[in-house]
């Protein structure tokens, strides 16, 4: 009989995973979820917006995931190739964590300015999102609907918890739990 635990491992064995950190005080969480998702058997290859390499380094993210960071859309460390389809074609999942007003906007609105946001749009992968940001700005009318603007077109959301905010608040916004967000991972993986 195969233990809880063995399943869980093998749940996310050869799924690639695109983890795009973005510029929020919770980045340092997705540190933790690199572990547990590489723990689970899935290759983690981590992108990260401009502003998330303000709260933590590519170099953490790297060591973590054993892979290369990316950040730059135009870089030529490597054989030449269209990075962001590249990497959108790699993707059996895309997550988000932690996503900014900012990113979600700029998703809602079909933007592709930066690598995070052009592998998005490039790719056929299910996307998963874990918003973290002030209460005040995830309860904007705006942000709001641009969250139901991207559920329409079948993104999948990992709702923010009541919880201390870096503004001192406590309010609906804290990024949820990691447990919470590798369950929603699997179940978004493997839904029909």
């Amino acid at each position: 009989m195969k233990t809880q635990k063995t399943q869980r491992q093998r749940s996310l064995k050869n799924k690639t995973i695109l983890l795009c950190i973005t510029g929020s005080i919770a980045a340092y969480r997705a540190c933790d979820l690199v572990r547990e998702l590489k723990r689970e058997g899935a290759n983690v290859v981590c992108l990260m917006t401009e502003a998330a390499t303000k709260f933590v380094t590519p170099l953490t993210f790297r060591s973590l995931s054993g892979n290369r960071v990316y950040s730059d859309p135009f870089s030529n460390d490597e054989d030449w190739n269209v990075l962001h389809t590249t990497l959108a074609d790699r993707a059996s999942l895309i997550l988000i964590v932690p996503a900014t007003a900012d990113i979600i906007a700029r998703l809602a609105g079909g933007f592709a300015n930066d690598l995070v946001t052009s592998v998005v749009l490039a790719s056929q992968a299910r996307v998963l999102i874990a918003p973290a940001m002030n209460d005040h700005m995830y309860a904007h009318p705006m942000t709001q609907e641009n969250i139901k603007k991207l559920e329409r077109i079948g993104y999948h959301f990992v709702k923010p918890i009541a919880g201390d905010l870096v503004c001192g608040r406590i309010g609906v916004g804290h990024i949820e739990d990691n447990p919470i967000i590798l369950a929603a991972i699997r179940k978004t993986l493997h839904a029909k």
